[in-house]
């Protein structure tokens, strides 16, 4: 007949250290977690900003132009190119504006409601730029391709330096919406993780 083990202070430190080092782990995965974040951050706050600055910027002047009658195209004469730059404006600085929060999360990788108050406003931003660069990009295909059924034609034609930088300031939106999308998933991840 044999008795039932009983466990020694031996077996019990063991135990110990390995909780320890997994909560060590998990705060190393952590940190690094956050480290990306901040990382992401950076790259998303530089495509916003370079976006708005290349649409904000953008007009050409037709070398044939009168004196008196000028054909001139520039941002502000479509309310989308306006609504782009606006939102991307608004994206980039609540982008730098959170950088001090996330170097506080690669410190304290331990921090839970400001993770989920991070989520909420990314998420918020996230929808804030993708229908400014997705009403931007509307136009740009009108722009490019026109359309024969309401008799607007192709301005690209023309007006090339024009829709080469308002395409140019779309594609730095849409990386950054692209880079919005995985802040979200790598707070998300920290998050489970806590």
């Amino acid at each position: 007949m044999s008795s039932p083990m009983k466990t020694g202070p031996l077996e019990a430190g063991e135990a110990s250290k390995n909780e320890t080092s997994k909560h060590g782990l998990n705060t190393n995965r952590g940190r690094a977690i956050s480290i990306l974040d901040l990382i992401l951050r950076v790259f998303a706050a530089i495509g916003t900003l370079g976006s708005s600055v290349a649409m904000g910027t953008t007009n050409q002047t037709l070398p044939f132009s009168f004196q008196s009658f000028q054909f001139r195209a520039e941002y502000n004469d479509l309310p989308m190119f306006m609504f782009f730059v606006i939102a991307n404006s608004i994206v980039c600085g609540y982008l730098v504006l959170s950088l001090p929060l996330s170097i506080f999360h690669i410190i304290r990788s331990e921090a839970k409601i400001s993770r989920v108050i991070f989520i909420i406003f990314d998420t918020v931003m996230l929808s804030l730029l993708a229908c400014g660069a997705s009403a931007a990009a509307s136009i740009v295909y009108l722009a490019h391709k026109g359309n024969a059924n309401a008799n607007w034609l192709p301005i690209c034609q023309q007006f090339s330096n024009f829709c080469q930088r308002i395409s140019g300031s779309l594609i730095g939106s849409f990386f950054s919406v692209i880079i919005l999308i995985l802040i979200i998933t790598t707070s998300a991840v920290s998050l489970s993780q806590i």
